[in-house]
């Protein structure tokens, strides 16, 4: 893994990030999508690459960023052989009774900040980002 290790408290750039959801996970990336209403767009996204371990709800709420404990980075350390390139701790909302746990091990961390749509737009920009699930009417 990289030779920087990320385990402190996350800082992301200034924004209304209050709504979170997992848009992507696959065996080369988990991706994290927040906004202040995920309805049309995001604005925000947390890409790890060759995510390692994840332990986290699918949509939460008002996230609080931390380093993660000597716990935390010692059992992930344990389970990998090694330390990750970056380790992601919170603590969020999950529309449960306490508030849940999350934790993601991966060899990078990389903070995207650019408004991704939701939906098509045929009018869109050039360059415009869409969430990994919109596609053009009849594939054009």
């Amino acid at each position: 893994m990289g030779a920087e290790h990320q385990h402190t408290a996350v800082r992301l750039p200034e924004g209304p990030w209050w709504d979170w959801e997992v848009i992507a996970w696959d065996t080369h990336q988990f991706r994290l999508a927040a906004g202040h209403d995920l309805t049309y767009h995001h604005g925000l996204e947390l890409v790890f690459g060759e995510p390692a371990f994840v332990s986290c709800p699918t949509m939460f709420h008002d996230p609080v960023f931390r380093a993660p404990t000597p716990s935390e980075l010692e059992t992930i350390t344990r389970r990998l052989g090694e330390p990750p390139g970056a380790l992601l701790a919170f603590e969020a909302d999950a529309h449960g009774e306490e508030p849940a746990t999350g934790l993601v091990a991966a060899e990078r961390l990389e903070i995207v900040h650019e408004t991704v749509l939701r939906y098509w737009r045929p009018d869109s920009a050039p360059g415009q980002r869409f969430a990994p699930w919109v596609r053009p009417p009849d594939g054009g």
